[in-house]
């Protein structure tokens, strides 16, 4: 798990009803930011148990392969996983909401984009076994303009504001092929069809990493928006965010294939 507590200084901010939270990498911890970030990489790409067994039937050297084999090779999508990354990570350990998979693990090609719903945050209500939602878009850029929060907010209003339909079935999908959280999946059907989701069961999370501060155009695009549904803004401020990417990448290979 990143700990972004390890290597960023963080400010919340009120924005109305909703809630601005920026976290800035300090310079003195990037050695440290690029370790942890480094660790928790490779899970989000493939399971645990299939590295820990490809690394006892093949050794160390094959099973570096298979890691490295996953990652994508270019820059620009390197630098959206990442955001993908750190918005699910952020979630995990500092909402009350659980992604329940790590979806990059189900990519079409190492260097394809995700489609659909970037992230979706889920707390299953234990009396009732109804679920609130966490509808996410990730945006990772080196400059952060207002287009691309523009672009985000037309994501999250996609479907009414509520998470897709498709999006839901392909996570219970996962689920049920993994053997896992059966009652999570129960509920996801039930939300798709039995009583619905509700605009008051869902919030919705802007999630920046960016090598620009983030803190006055997350301000704008919460202010802007006139929608029911809660409003959370989370930006990563990473300075030479192009040269910490490469360098958090680089570090995962060299773990890899280390003897």
């Amino acid at each position: 798990m990143v700990q972004f507590k390890d290597w960023c200084d963080y400010n919340d901010t009120p924005v109305g009803n909703h809630y601005i939270r920026v976290m800035k990498g300090r310079g003195a911890d990037a050695a440290t930011a690029v370790q942890v970030t480094a660790k928790a990489l490779p899970a989000h790409y493939a399971a645990e148990e299939r590295i820990a067994r490809a690394l006892a039937r093949m050794g160390k050297t094959k099973a570096a392969k298979l890691i490295t084999d996953l990652l994508p090779q270019t820059a620009q999508i390197r630098s959206g996983d990442l955001g993908e990354i750190y918005a699910t990570e952020w979630i995990n350990a500092h909402s009350e909401y659980h992604a329940p998979i790590k979806r990059l693990r189900w990519g079409d090609h190492r260097d394809m984009a995700m489609r659909g719903d970037d992230v979706i945050g889920m707390i299953l209500d234990p009396k009732t076994q109804r679920l609130s939602f966490l509808k996410t878009e990730a945006k990772s850029r080196a400059a952060l303009k207002m287009k691309t929060l523009k672009e985000a907010r037309a994501g999250l209003d996609k479907d009414g504001g509520l998470p897709s339909p498709h999006a839901l079935s392909y996570i219970a999908a996962r689920l049920m092929e993994l053997g896992k959280d059966m009652p999570l999946v129960d509920a996801i059907d039930d939300a798709l069809y039995s009583h619905g989701i509700a605009p008051d069961s869902v919030r919705h999370l802007l999630f920046t990493f960016s090598g620009n501060a983030p803190h006055v155009l997350l301000t704008k695009a919460l202010q802007s928006y006139t929608g029911p549904i809660g409003q959370w803004g989370v930006g990563l401020h990473v300075d030479g965010h192009t040269a910490f990417v490469g360098a958090v990448y680089a570090k995962v290979i060299a773990d890899a294939n280390q003897p």
